[in-house]
């Protein structure tokens, strides 16, 4: 639907990494101004699999930024 109407944009998302590398909370940082673009990217996001951060050789839940774009192409 978004395609067929024109939106695009980028959306910033802000991800908690767990430990385990999943993603752990989800927010809208900054919004793509398409609430279904917003969404579809969070949901994309949630699926992802990320390498931790550690601190002394351990791995640590840390907070991070995503843009996730949204672009039309021929």
């Amino acid at each position: 639907m978004s395609k067929r109407i024109g939106e695009q944009g980028t959306v910033i998302l802000r991800v908690l990494v767990k430990s385990d590398g999943s993603a752990g909370a989800v927010e809208v940082k900054i919004s793509s101004n398409y609430p279904r673009l917003d969404q579809s990217a969070i949901d994309a996001v949630k699926n992802w699999r990320f390498i931790p951060a550690t601190s002394d050789g351990k791995t640590i839940d840390e907070w991070y930024q995503v843009p996730i774009p949204f672009k039309l192409q021929n």
